[in-house]
């Protein structure tokens, strides 16, 4: 079998390093391989600013911060074929928030997942709980190190349970040291040596030790105290030295420098077991329960040392039946007293040695290898390549629920609000027409489709702050302060476009109702600046609007002749600026793409001529082949957008260029009746709940709202108005495509 590893990997100081290093050894001397690569090769994730020096098996190094790197190694995997890929997950240990990248590498390659959680949070962030339930939903099998993990895994995360395999922690075999040979390398002979390992920080409570020590040493002159390890980098970095400084300190208040000693240094593997071995306790003194896994409590009874502990989780579950004890968080008392009995009782210290050792075989790592390739046979028998089906077919059952909860959060009696801090309104930063004017639109589709309370309260708060927004000529401010004080004169063309475009619906949507009137005065009032209009997103947003207005006065001539000559204007841009491999209306690609092509398709409904709509499917494919081609929906990024000849900017994904996509296919499926469009549309839609570059649902079910975009870190997790109503329209368009689809299908 042929196996690739992702995670860290030694040289780099870390526990999961140290992990993988040894499951790779165990599982290549279970198959007898003389060398590791290149049956088994490591993907291994460097911290940033560090370039270790691999072994062989090392095949791809991926910058922890760099999301490319993650996307490539998914590449690489997939060149390189394996049987199966084992992840070795913690949260710290990829880039992006909550170690989001990782989401990238795992989506994208071809064979059979298993992933190996290193701890499992009872309280998790969304951020974490989605990349949780993404990593098990892409993962053959879960594999956990103890029953409270899957107990987690099933009632926080959902994770079914026959995803979930428990395999302990391995522990070396190495060199079986003689006690009384190491006792003596290490000056222990005449000593009773307690050990605690690992790297220290806060929550290691090695206080709670040297508190518990002065009653013991009263009575146990030759007690002698090691604690070994560095500081942990991430507490040096932000605290320096401090926990250590203090522990020296407390070590001193309490007269104990001839009995505590501390050895700052990280120890290879060996060295390690040899002070396990020569130790007489072990003591993991942890300030809380939350650890689900420790890898050194492992080691500790792995090598048949006696072992006291506070009762976090995994301590809990390892030093059950007798192969172990423990004592109470920050309970120092307790502890002294522990250590009393034993040392008074030291055939209890030997009983607790023998039951560790029993128990300490079973986790030896030939035999935790073999249950990894047990796991990896199943999953390569029972795995197949999914097979791409012709069509994308979206559920409507598997929806979100469409509500208002989020837009109403956001609305008084004013208007929208433009901005959120997460999912609270931003009042600092006021109103603006574009967004009323979406909120305009938004709810009067939901109305047209299916009248409710929300829609009739809000249809007139959006329509009078458009009404209160027109100057006199019939030209738009934009912005308002949310003191209701104007902020700017005249407002931008993309402004008045969406303004028309929201204006021109609502005529179309509600003949017979008062807002149809009050509706068609503030768009009459405008249509001398139509004329007038010289850019590509304002032209097109208004080419919208006049469109659904002349479905409902198809006999208004000069209306039709202005919006004939407005789209040819984009023609005319098109004409300029497309190139054998550049159909398209200027030489970059920026925001609210999809509208341009959108406003075509509707002139051509209109009009009927070739020369519109062969424009409208010709810039569609382009932008297709830029922004569908990996098989998900991946929008013009606006750090940097994409400049004719140039790279395109990945990130920084905005929710209103998904739904110009949505419209855009949907409008193409209603003129073509070419059904690609319509799965085009659908898996468009799915950018929202987590089909894109993150593996992430950009949409909020808890808040209904929509966060503001998708960025190379993560989410930009305010909820705004303009995305969350894009979410909303591309919603309400994708419930019309279902409909229109059974209609076609009858």
């Amino acid at each position: 079998m042929k196996f690739a590893f992702i995670g860290t990997y030694p040289p780099q100081k870390c526990g999961i390093g140290t992990f993988t290093h040894n499951l790779i050894k165990s599982i290549g001397e279970n198959f007898g391989y003389n060398s590791l690569f290149p049956n088994l090769y490591m993907i291994a994730v460097s911290d940033d600013g560090h370039n270790y020096n691999y072994p062989p098996e090392v095949a791809f190094v991926i910058r922890q911060t760099n999301q490319r790197d993650y996307v490539s190694a998914a590449k690489f995997i997939n060149y390189n074929k394996a049987d199966v890929c084992i992840l070795e997950h913690e949260f710290g240990i990829f880039g992006g928030e909550s170690g989001v990248y990782i989401l990238s590498l795992i989506n994208r390659i071809e064979i059979p997942l298993i992933v190996t959680f290193h701890t499992v949070v009872r309280e998790p962030t969304k951020i974490q709980k989605v990349i949780v339930q993404e990593l098990s939903n892409k993962a053959f099998k879960i594999v956990v190190m103890s029953r409270k993990a899957v107990k987690f895994l099933l009632e926080i995360y959902n994770i079914p349970e026959e995803k979930i395999e428990i395999i302990e922690h391995g522990v070396p075999v190495g060199k079986v040291f003689h006690r009384e040979t190491a006792r003596e390398k290490f000056n222990f002979n005449n000593k009773t040596a307690l050990f605690t390992f690992g790297l220290l920080s806060r929550n290691k409570g090695i206080e709670t030790v040297i508190k518990a020590l002065p009653k013991v040493v009263e009575k146990h002159k030759n007690i002698l105290y090691i604690v070994l390890g560095n500081t942990h980098p991430k507490v040096l970095e932000r605290h320096g030295e401090e926990y250590r400084e203090y522990l020296l300190r407390l070590v001193k208040e309490n007269n104990l420098e001839d009995y505590v000693y501390f050895y700052k240094n990280f120890v290879p593997e060996n060295l390690l077991m040899e002070y396990l071995y020569a130790s007489d306790i072990y003591i993991t003194p942890y300030l809380n329960e939350e650890q689900i896994t420790s890898g050194t409590l492992s080691y500790a009874i792995g090598a048949g040392t006696a072992v006291i502990s506070t009762p976090y989780w995994h301590a809990q579950e390892l030093l059950a039946d007798g192969r172990g004890m423990l004592f109470d968080f920050h309970n120092h008392e307790q502890l002294g007293d522990i250590l009393l009995d034993l040392l008074d009782n030291r055939e209890k210290i030997e009983q607790l040695r023998e039951a560790a050792s029993e128990y300490g075989n079973k986790l030896k790592w030939p035999k935790i290898g073999a249950k990894y390739i047990k796991v990896a046979k199943s999953a390569m028998e029972n795995f197949s390549y999914l097979q791409k089906e012709k069509r994308t077919i979206l559920d409507p059952y598997l929806l979100p629920d469409f509500t208002f909860s989020h837009i109403k959060r956001l609305t008084d009696d004013t208007g929208i609000v433009q901005h959120a801090k997460y999912g609270i309104p931003n009042l600092k930063e006021g109103y603006c027409l574009d967004d009323n004017a979406r909120a305009l639109l938004m709810t009067a589709m939901a109305q047209f489709k299916n009248k409710t309370e929300d829609t009739v309260n809000l249809m007139p708060i959006y329509l009078s702050f458009i009404h209160y927004m027109q100057n006199d000529d019939g030209s738009y401010r934009n912005f308002l302060s949310f003191s209701r004080n104007y902020l700017d004169e005249v407002g931008s063309e993309d402004c008045f476009g969406r303004t028309i475009w929201a204006l021109g619906y609502l005529i179309y949507s509600f003949p017979k109702e008062s807002y149809h009137q009050g509706g068609l005065d503030i768009f009459q009032k405008s249509i001398p600046f139509f004329k007038q209009l010289k850019h590509l997103r304002g032209i097109a947003n208004t080419i919208l609007g006049v469109s659904y207005y002349l479905k409902y006065y198809p006999n208004d001539e000069k209306i039709k002749e202005i919006m004939y000559d407005l789209s040819y204007k984009l023609i005319n841009f098109y004409n300029k600026a497309k190139s054998d491999d550049w159909k398209w209306f200027e030489n970059i690609l920026t925001y609210d793409n999809a509208l341009i092509p959108l406003s075509l398709f509707h002139a051509s409904e209109i009009y009927n001529e070739d020369t519109i709509l062969n424009v409208a499917i010709e810039s569609t494919e382009f932008l297709d082949s830029v922004t569908m081609n990996k098989g998900y929906l991946k929008p013009i990024g606006s750090k940097g957008w994409y400049r004719k000849g140039g790279e395109r900017a990945d990130f920084a994904q905005q929710s209103i260029d998904t739904m110009g996509m949505v419209l855009l296919y949907f409008k193409a499926y209603e003129i073509t009746k070419e059904k690609k469009y319509l799965d085009k549309m659908f898996v468009s839609f799915m950018w929202y709940t987590g089909k894109n570059d993150l593996n992430l649902p950009v949409y909020d079910f808890e808040t209904g709202g929509c966060n503001d975009g998708l960025e190379d870190y993560g989410l930009n997790k305010n909820q705004g108005a303009e995305s969350t109503l894009s979410y909303l329209i591309s919603h309400l368009t994708v419930l019309n495509a279902f409909e229109l689809e059974y209609e076609y299908e009858k």
